[in-house]
């Protein structure tokens, strides 16, 4: 049985949704530069008291946000977040998709649910955090490039190696609808290039059509998805309890009267917990080296297929989970737990040997779609939940 939720008074609330129309505002897209919405986010910390360290990518544009309130010792809790959001490129929004827009109980706006909503609650609470008199901390760290492969964490979790002192717990506050999540499918963020050779389309068998040879690889692709989908894992709790593949986008080509010269198409993979994913990755790479290539090198000799592993994410599995799913289910009184398929820097964290969770408030199924949002009663979750946790770590 969950504890009754106490709700954060009417001021707290307000100021949440005030912070989330502000980030909301930012049009923090995956690869963009940081500095406009971690400015913002630096500013408010600091008109707070708050001390923050950047931790940056090679370029300088994209960073890491990390903060603590409390004592400096080890122990306490890292609350995790991601600043970046998806494109709205091609949706077909009923509001402004970077302006805040309440109807009713919900908030409209990219990212209101994924995740600047936790965010928001996070930063609202700052006050919360100091009139607690922590003596364990609470650490911010908001990462980069979640979107894309999590690019942020391993500049992160390097920066968090520097510190004198080292957190026992993390809250990957992504949306669960406030369920704990110890477990979810990795993913490989793939890129494929085809060069192939163009030629008038009059005759196109003195050519090697890069965009033939891409639905070839395409096609071994999607066959090997539908192989896995067929053999299921038994009693898996994953739903699908298998690993999936995508093709994402896709271009080439110059034009209809050309065989194509080129192709690329963007691609990935989400293995299960445990599984071999760069196997997988390898079984591809054969296929294209062994059975397409040939024909295109037999036409062009600088004919190429180039598979290119953008980023890993790590799965997560329960191996370290242990310590932080008791912590939030001794505030909440949740005692079971599940799994999901989507990703999160949450097995970033993991590996790393923190004791990682994921929990977060609103629904992970209105993300990445138009018209996202959050509700006030998700709000009042995530700032109810967030005020516990401050009163255990005053204990």
């Amino acid at each position: 049985m969950t504890h009754t939720l106490t709700g954060p008074s009417p001021d707290l609330l307000e100021e949440t949704i005030e912070i989330l129309r502000n980030l909301v505002g930012f049009d923090s897209i995956s690869g963009r530069s940081t500095h406009p919405i971690l400015g913002y986010v630096r500013d408010y910390l600091a008109a707070h008291g708050v001390e923050t360290t950047l931790s940056y990518d090679d370029t300088g544009e994209r960073a890491n946000l990390f903060a603590t309130i409390g004592p400096q010792i080890d122990g306490g809790v890292v609350l995790n977040g991601h600043t970046d959001v998806v494109p709205v490129d091609g949706q077909v929004w009923a509001t402004d998709p970077f302006v805040l827009t309440r109807m009713g109980n919900q908030l409209f706006g990219r990212g209101s649910v994924d995740m600047k909503g936790f965010l928001a609650c996070v930063l609202a609470s700052v006050p919360v955090f100091q009139a607690a008199e922590l003596k364990h901390p609470i650490h911010i760290a908001f990462s980069y490039d979640e979107e894309i492969g999590g690019l942020g964490m391993p500049v992160l979790l390097d920066a968090m190696a520097g510190e004198t002192y080292r957190p026992e717990v993390v809250i990957v506050g992504e949306p669960t609808n406030m369920t704990i999540v110890t477990g979810h499918k990795g993913g490989y963020e793939m890129r494929t290039e085809v060069i192939g050779h163009a030629v008038h389309s009059c005759d196109p068998t003195k050519g090697a059509n890069a965009i033939n040879a891409a639905t070839k690889l395409i096609a071994k692709i999607e066959e090997m998805g539908t192989n896995r989908a067929a053999h299921p894992i038994a009693n898996s709790a994953f739903d699908p309890a298998y690993p999936t593949f995508n093709i994402g986008t896709i271009e080439g080509g110059a034009a209809r009267n050309a065989t194509a010269g080129w192709c690329n198409f963007k691609w990935e993979y989400r293995p299960m917990p445990g599984e071999d994913g760069a196997a997988v990755i390898t079984e591809v790479a054969e296929f294209a080296e062994t059975e397409i290539l040939p024909a295109l090198r037999a036409i062009a000799p600088d004919t190429d297929i180039r598979i290119i592993t953008e980023t890993a994410v790590p799965p997560l599995d329960d191996r370290n989970a242990a310590k932080a799913a008791e912590f939030v289910s001794a505030l909440t009184g949740i005692n079971d737990t599940r799994v999901v398929s989507f990703g999160t820097d949450a097995g970033y964290f993991s590996d790393a040997a923190y004791s990682t969770v994921v929990f977060g408030p609103g629904d992970i199924n209105r993300a990445h779609k138009p018209d996202e949002f959050i509700t006030v009663e998700e709000l009042t979750e995530g700032l109810d939940f967030l005020k516990r946790l401050s009163d255990r770590l005053s204990q």
